[in-house]
């Protein structure tokens, strides 16, 4: 599935890429040699049975499916008849050169733009906006947020709330706030006293001016969603089994405490000071055809990254609550664009970030963390795989766009160079900074490989 579903999502992706540059430079009058998806040894080769007047197009699926090239007649490559010469790249007014190099990465563009809004026509299930217990200490607890809260509208203002009817959307909303640098409004019903109030979420100046990974919800002290605190199923010889709980135990109590979700119960599992005595907790739960019932459990102490913490050996919490999300025909384009819009600032942003080491490089991925995150996506359902799909398509084509010599966006910036002096870089110039760039990229691609490995914890 996983090896599938990144050939499927790379070969979209380019294919889409290079059909701008190539449909570009057919519509500026440009002869293209040859369009291959891919690189290294051609899978297969064919040309067009009805060409386009004055080409004759070789297209080719290459062996590697990481990139992929479109070569136009060009006299910098060789000798061109000169019956030829008008058809040639390097023959063109600057305002083609310019539009043809950038119609792959704006190609990517509306491609992001078309999935999304696919996305969002297609409909999924969604976790429904309801809050874990928030973490100690956190901007959320301080908020007076608690476990059971639902989000009923979410907005960077006052004047611009929007309605909240997902996990998902919320998090677009926390993400939206992490790179905005505003305040996160939120209109939460309390799920204790069933009361409506507006809160404000500011993210920790600590975490706003340091290098760490900025993570929606997550900075805010939020992020699972509520799932009752169910025992799902307990491992046997463990205390859970031991000490009597059994699968679909709802825990009410421990030790005269409230459990208000999944998370809390979790969190006291692991963290109370019962863990370093030899006192068992005091639970309370109510189980299916009796009132309540209460049992004694001693969590084991385990040793986990230099400090103990207690586990029962059994998952805890209940499937999270969900609702159909989907959107009609006008509010899928607007919902769409919203999304590719908002994807590119962020994106813009956190390059900004990495370069000026505001935000960590372990940011950056490189096919090994495409491919997992491909599979993970389409064992979801098409709707998640499509939405992935525009997001890698929006990344590539916004990374196309970047300054770099060897990308499009080097390119583009040579042109911007003649525009403004009336005359190209010489070629010495260009040679030289294309080597660098080449050096440049290689040295990305290295890094994203290493970090891939990280967090895939082949490297430790």
């Amino acid at each position: 599935m996983t090896f599938l579903a990144f050939l499927g999502a790379m070969g979209l992706l380019i294919t889409v890429h290079e059909w701008g540059h190539y449909r570009m430079a057919v519509a500026c009058g440009v002869r293209v040699v040859t369009f291959s998806v891919g690189f290294g040894t051609p899978l297969l080769r064919w040309r067009s049975r009805k060409p386009i007047a004055g080409h004759a197009t070789v297209f080719m699926i290459c062996l590697i499916p990481l990139g992929g090239f479109v070569k136009m007649l060009d006299e910098r490559d060789g000798d061109v008849a000169a019956c030829d010469r008008s058809m040639a790249f390097n023959r063109q007014a600057l305002y083609k050169r310019a539009a043809i190099v950038a119609a792959g990465p704006l190609t990517n563009l509306l491609l992001a733009f078309c999935l999304y809004s696919a996305s969002f026509w297609l409909g999924q299930y969604e976790s429904k906006p309801i809050l874990a217990t928030p973490q100690l200490n956190s901007v959320a607890q301080a908020a007076g947020l608690q476990g059971g809260d639902t989000i009923l509208r979410a907005g960077l203002s006052r004047d611009a709330m929007h309605d909240v009817v997902s996990m998902e959307q919320l998090r677009w909303w926390a993400l939206r706030q992490n790179f905005e640098q505003g305040t996160l409004l939120l209109e939460v019903l309390s799920g204790h006293t069933q009361r409506i109030q507006t809160v404000a979420l500011t993210a920790p100046q600590a975490q706003e001016e340091g290098g760490e990974a900025l993570n929606g919800l997550e900075l805010f002290g939020l992020g699972p969603v509520w799932r009752a605190a169910v025992i799902a199923d307990t491992q046997t010889g463990r205390p859970a089994q031991r000490d009597g709980l059994i699968a679909g135990d709802l825990v009410v109590s421990v030790d005269g405490r409230h459990i208000d979700d999944a998370k809390q119960l979790r969190d006291l599992i692991r963290t109370d000071e019962r863990v370093r005595s030899s006192g068992p907790q005091i639970w309370e739960v109510h189980r299916k055809g009796q009132e309540r019932t209460t049992l004694e459990v001693q969590p084991d102490r385990v040793l986990e990254q230099g400090r103990f913490i207690g586990q029962i050996g059994a998952h805890i919490g209940a499937p999270a609550e969900t609702v159909w999300v989907q959107s009609n025909s006008l509010e899928g384009l607007a919902l769409g664009f919203a999304r590719t819009r908002d994807a590119m600032t962020m994106t813009f942003d956190m390059l900004g970030r990495m370069l000026t080491g505001r935000a960590s490089w372990d940011h950056l991925s490189g096919p090994l963390a495409v491919a997992e995150y491909a599979g993970q996506s389409a064992s979801l359902g098409l709707t998640a795989y499509v939405s992935y799909l525009a997001l890698l398509s929006m990344s590539l084509g916004v990374f196309n766009l970047m300054p770099l010599p060897v990308l499009d966006g080097g390119h583009l910036l040579y042109y911007l160079y003649e525009a403004l002096t009336g005359r190209p870089p010489s070629p010495q110039w260009i040679q030289a900074s294309q080597r660098i760039g080449l050096l440049m990229l290689l040295a990305l691609m290295a890094f994203s490989f290493f970090n891939d490995l990280v967090r895939l914890g082949w490297i430790r």
